[in-house]
């Protein structure tokens, strides 16, 4: 009779780092369900909702850089990722505390929230780095992505059997104490934070010693990498629009729809359910294929706002959502798994950190503009949205290229 195969080392740190994922992702991937929904309630336009959207972005990720660098020189991976997870997932339930018009003090704790993301991020990637590479990269950040996704997934429904069970009080009220209920996933992520460090103190030595430190430069295929992901992130729209103009069209004028202020959540449920497929899907694949699997990724997904925006009817609404949790599956398994790749262990998290501030600072342009051509022109939002998207293609095929005459 055979043994089982046991689990490795490495593997077992990552599943037991996803679960940290897990809960944290259920407390603010569950905010973000009702996030725009609650900023519209308290007072702030569809301008100022993609603005503080985009900007929240541009500084959860432009910042990246500078803790990256910071992370390379210190080796401080675990101090930064506790540091950055608490802001993170305290910001969130400390929108219950808000007025019923404050939406200026709601947008500040949600740029703090970033804030916190932009001090996690760069170590927290390193670390899995570290593991990944013994595991496959694309494999490992996939798996990470799906127990993401499975609290992204149940943050929302959470968030709805509240609402199903709270039935008295404003939908202000309401949707104030969902945020306050937040605390509890929050707490849980600190405790196995916690777990995993006192288990795993020292992730780096997962991965080998380099014979010799390179340090980090922007070679040619990161730059053409950094192009691509800049046109996609630029128009991959914020859910916050999506929720919003989901009240504004289904919600508000229909009232006994399908679509209700109380299971408005499912809808962004749904999507990370098929964030959580793609990514293991396309994270497998990028194993296989490497770059064709991200151009794959973003040619099925970058329709998206046709159909969330431009049909006016529930079926296409569903796909739209599915499309776009396809392109956030991509993003968080493929687009991490190709910057392990490029850049040596010495100097990754200055490499993750470049990359992600880029990213973050296209989103911000992207969000704002989109927030914007939201209430002038809906059409050309759309039009802005899928071929910014599609434009990313090239940037994708010239790495692949790139990648191969190296080889």
């Amino acid at each position: 009779m055979k043994s089982r195969k046991k689990i490795s080392t490495a593997m077992t740190f990552i599943l037991l780092f996803g679960v940290v994922s897990l809960f944290s992702d259920m407390t603010h991937e569950g905010a973000d369900s009702i996030r725009g929904a609650y900023l519209s309630i308290i007072g702030a336009s569809a301008g100022t909702i993609g603005f503080i959207s985009g900007l929240g972005e541009l500084i959860g990720y432009s910042l990246r850089y500078v803790f990256g660098r910071i992370c390379d020189k210190t080796r401080e991976y675990w101090r930064m990722t506790i540091l950055g997870y608490v802001l993170d997932v305290i910001c969130v339930p400390a929108l219950a505390l808000v007025g019923e018009h404050g939406w200026i003090a709601a947008c500040v704790l949600l740029v703090f929230q970033r804030l916190g993301k932009s001090i996690k991020k760069p170590a927290k990637d390193t670390i899995m780095s570290f593991a990944a590479t013994q595991e496959g990269v694309g494999k490992s950040f996939g798996i990470q992505e799906v127990l993401d996704q499975i609290g992204a997934f149940l943050g929302p429904v959470f968030l709805y059997a509240i609402l199903l069970s709270k039935t008295t009080g404003t939908t202000f009220e309401r949707y104030s104490f969902c945020f306050a209920m937040l605390l509890i996933p929050g707490l849980l992520t600190l405790f196995f934070l916690i777990l995993t460090k006192w288990k795993f103190p020292n992730p780096d030595q997962f991965e080998p010693e380099p014979k010799k430190y390179i340090l980090f430069h922007m070679q040619k295929h990161f730059c053409f990498y950094i192009a691509g992901i800049g046109f996609f992130a630029f128009g991959f729209i914020d859910y916050a629009i999506i929720a919003m103009h989901v009240v504004r069209t289904y919600i508000e004028p229909a009232g006994g729809s399908l679509l209700t202020q109380e299971n408005l959540p499912l809808l962004y449920a749904l999507a990370m359910l098929v964030d959580a497929v793609a990514a293991l899907f396309f994270g497998l694949l990028y194993d296989k294929k490497g770059m064709k699997a991200l151009v794959f990724s973003t040619l099925l997904s970058a329709p998206f706002a046709v159909f969330i925006f431009g049909a006016h009817s529930f079926a296409a609404l569903l796909l739209g959502v599915m499309l776009w949790g396809v392109g956030m599956g991509a993003q968080e398994s493929i687009l991490k798994a190709v910057v392990a790749r490029m850049v040596p262990k010495a100097s990754r998290a200055t490499g993750y950190g470049v990359f992600e501030c880029s990213f973050g600072i296209f989103w911000f342009l992207g969000s704002w503009l989109l927030g914007l051509l939201y209430d002038w022109n809906l059409t050309l939002m759309i039009a802005v949205s899928v071929l910014t998207q599609m434009a990313a293609v090239p940037f994708y095929l010239k790495v692949d290229r790139e990648f191969r005459r190296s080889a």
